[in-house]
């Protein structure tokens, strides 16, 4: 079952991620760098995705190298059990909503980029 967020722009979703952290003290800057862990896009690669209109499905099909690492990403977002997730574009997506989160809620960014021990 297609799900109608795989045709909502990137460009639409990235300033609910920036405004989430910022109103907890984090920077549009780290909410970047999570992204640039999760999908490889270079502060230029972001911002072509945030000009060209691409929607989730295809932010998460251009990624220039997926971190084999977001394996390591657990735990519930938006009610769901990420690691039960069986859809793989949606397993993306929140994926990165549960990165962003973790920065919010103030955890450190070497262990929301999973660099450190836990």
């Amino acid at each position: 079952m297609a799900h109608r967020i795989y045709g909502m722009a990137f460009a639409k979703v990235y300033p609910a991620y920036v405004a989430k952290a910022e109103k907890k003290g984090r920077t549009r800057a780290e909410v970047d760098e999570v992204i640039h862990w999760l999908t490889g896009y270079s502060a230029a690669g972001l911002a072509e995705v945030l000009a060209d209109g691409r929607d989730l499905a295809a932010f998460f099909a251009r990624a220039p190298a997926l971190n084999p690492a977001r394996e390591q990403v657990t735990g519930v977002i938006c009610g769901v059990r990420i690691e039960a997730i069986e859809d793989p574009l949606m397993r993306e997506i929140r994926i990165l909503d549960k990165l962003v989160d973790e920065l919010a809620k103030g955890r450190p960014l070497e262990k929301i980029l999973r660099r450190g021990a836990g």
